[in-house]
């Protein structure tokens, strides 16, 4: 992060900034993403996966009960178990918001020629190629 203090931006911004890129009204720009925002918010409640390329993951996770302890009167107190939203950083966004070094591309893997049927008869050789003359012609 920078130097500068980290402001809040709210959705009334968001939507005037879109809505000032796109040309669209701000009517049209706050129903669109309070859908999209209501969309996710249903999809999670069906204990359902997004994921959302390069950006990061929403999940539902359900965290056991466990024995916590209050921190004033020392007792001991069970915690129930509970749905929890998780939100898995995407690659793209990790790179630009933290600043990391981007990964390096995954090397490609060449995969083996299949082999042939047992008994058939193998390719016939290549000819050997002539190496480049200085010819014209």
């Amino acid at each position: 992060m920078s130097d500068r203090e980290a402001i809040t931006v709210t959705k009334k911004e968001l939507v005037n900034r879109i809505a000032e890129d796109t040309g669209h009204t701000k009517v049209v720009v706050k129903d669109i993403l309070q859908r999209f925002l209501d969309e996710i918010v249903e999809e999670l409640v069906h204990g359902n996966r997004l994921e959302f390329r390069e950006f990061g993951v929403f999940e539902v996770r359900l965290r056991a009960a466990r024995q916590a302890q209050n921190p004033r009167t020392l007792e001991k107190v069970t915690v129930p178990a509970k749905r929890v939203v998780k939100f898995k950083v995407g690659r793209l966004m990790r790179e630009r918001v933290c600043g990391d070094e981007p990964s390096p591309p995954r090397p490609e893997t060449k995969s083996e020629p299949a082999l042939p049927p047992k008994g058939a008869q193998p390719p016939p050789p290549t000819p050997p190629t002539r190496p480049p003359s200085n010819s014209p012609f």
